[in-house]
């Protein structure tokens, strides 16, 4: 009997908590509209492009003749 009472009683407060839970889940057909208007209006954001570095055996972009490897690249 103690074991009925006690599945009884765990049992109530998991339906409850799921009801809670599903109830929170759930969203208005406002709400969903507000969303995808929102995400139609917000501006698309532009990758940020990295710079290139140049290749070892390439010219130094810092003007000194000398290749990547030997002068900048060397540090």
């Amino acid at each position: 009997m103690a074991e009925d009472r006690l599945s009884k009683r765990f049992g109530k407060k998991q339906k409850g908590r799921k009801l809670n839970e599903l109830s929170r889940k759930t969203r208005s057909i406002e709400d969903i509209e507000a969303e995808e208007e929102m995400l139609e209006n917000t501006p698309k954001a532009e990758p940020i492009q990295a710079e290139k570095k140049p290749k070892r055996n390439a010219p130094c972009p810092c003007g000194s003749g000398k290749k990547y490897k030997n002068c900048c690249g060397a540090k």
